[in-house]
């Protein structure tokens, strides 16, 4: 908004014959006469003063010009378009554009109305207030034009995970420029923005680059735009399409309390689950070959009567077109009389039912060697009382073998009669 102070003689017959020049055939005569008394008759402008404000308007839509003044003292008010063109000289209307309407029209206010506004009605609108020294202040007319058109593209509509892909948005003739953001479900991305404009309009296109994952299938890719002439959100989706290998889990359906011992039954059930959906699943034996009283049927393996021969590992394998997975099975047969039961009932129980088998294998090793190293301690110790029995008979015959008859051997000999008697007498 603007004002402006203009010449008094020369501006009054100036504008006198623009309007004039402008006005139909049967008002233009009219207009002259209210221009020349209106010149004739201006009185001073002190204390009066003329404003207006500026307006913006969504295409479409309406536009209200006001022209006010301040202690007005009842000189004309004027409105002009952007071309000088007078709209109204006080209530008359010598424009034939319909579209502008009076509606207020007093000794202290001009207003008017402009319907279906379009983007060549911008400009500045001018206010004339016939005063000495007449004044003019002018308002501009700014139109928000929304996108016309938003769509989003997809470089493949079908993505594999781990793959980078382009989606791109566009937002068509839209003034001012619109900003887009981007959306991945409930999280926001970053784009990289390109404004293109062309005959006061722009079109901006907005390039997201995305690597997709399986937890994205399924999800919305969103772009929104924000702009002053858009009230609440405006957007587009599309939905990400993501193919990705299996997903493989082994579930132990029988037995039921989870412990497998010798003469039971067995069953395993793979559960695969993969876009595409795998359409074989295979169950092998880890190092060794399947036991021939097993039974495959689909993704269950079954196992009767069950021994120790059928320990190891068992492996669900299962693939599509974009790949192969596995999960493993530790099956450990316990015996007849066993009564503890492993933890879990998965590929993991397996695991914790071989620790379990080696914490066994490791309790019942220390006591083989405590029975052994007492087995040993008592073989010496017999040793060792057998040799000293034997070192008491030899000194009691010490002696003897070199004696010349019975007697003198009884006589000679350690532990005889001698010594008898000296025990005797000792233990008188």
């Amino acid at each position: 908004m603007a004002s402006a102070v203009l010449p008094s003689g020369s501006q009054c017959a100036a504008a006198a014959a623009v309007a004039a020049a402008a006005a139909p055939p049967g008002l233009r005569l009219r207009l002259l006469l209210l221009l020349l008394s209106a010149a004739a008759l201006i009185p001073t402008g002190d204390g009066q003063n003329l404003f207006t404000k500026d307006v913006t308007v969504i295409e479409g839509e309406v536009a209200t010009i006001s022209c006010q003044v301040n202690k007005s003292d009842d000189s004309v008010i004027q409105l002009l378009n952007p071309n000088r063109q007078t709209i109204y000289f006080r209530d008359f209307r010598p424009l034939k554009d319909s579209r502008f309407q009076l509606l207020n029209f007093s000794s202290s206010e001009l207003k008017v109305s402009l319907t279906n506004v379009s983007v060549s009605d911008e400009g500045r609108y001018f206010c004339q207030l016939y005063t000495d020294p007449p004044q003019e202040s002018y308002t501009t007319i700014t139109v928000l034009v929304p996108p016309r058109n938003l769509m989003i593209d997809i470089q493949k509509d079908t993505a594999v995970e781990g793959e980078e892909i382009e989606v791109n948005c566009t937002a068509m003739a839209s003034k001012p420029a619109t900003t887009i953001r981007w959306f991945k479900g409930n999280k926001e991305l970053k784009g990289k923005s390109e404004v293109e404009e062309w005959s006061d309009m722009y079109t901006v296109t907005s390039q997201l680059m995305l690597k997709v994952h399986k937890e994205d299938d399924g999800v919305p890719v969103i772009c929104q735009v924000e702009h002053p002439a858009v009230t609440g959100n405006l957007q587009t989706q599309r939905y990400l399409e993501v193919q990705y290998k299996p997903q493989v889990h082994i579930q132990m359906t029988y037995p039921l309390q989870g412990l497998t011992r010798e003469g039971d039954a067995f069953e395993l059930t793979c559960e695969a689950i993969g876009k595409p959906q795998p359409v074989m699943v295979t169950w092998v034996r880890v190092d060794d070959e399947m036991p021939q009283h097993a039974v495959l049927s689909g993704p269950n393996l079954f196992i009767n009567n069950l021994n120790k021969t059928d320990n190891g590992t068992y492996r669900c394998e299962a693939s599509n077109i974009v790949g192969k997975a596995h999960s493993d099975y530790m099956l450990y047969v316990y015996d007849t009389t066993a009564t503890t039961e492993p933890a879990v009932h998965d590929s993991r129980a397996g695991e914790e039912g071989t620790i379990g088998a080696v914490d066994h294998a490791v309790i019942g090793g220390v006591v083989a060697v405590v029975v052994f190293a007492m087995l040993c301690l008592l073989i010496i110790l017999g040793r060792y009382f057998a040799r000293h029995k034997g070192t008491y008979f030899t000194h009691e015959a010490k002696g003897a073998d070199d004696a010349a008859d019975a007697d003198t051997a009884i006589i000679n000999a350690e532990g005889g009669q001698n010594n008898s008697e000296e025990k005797k007498e000792y233990f008188i």
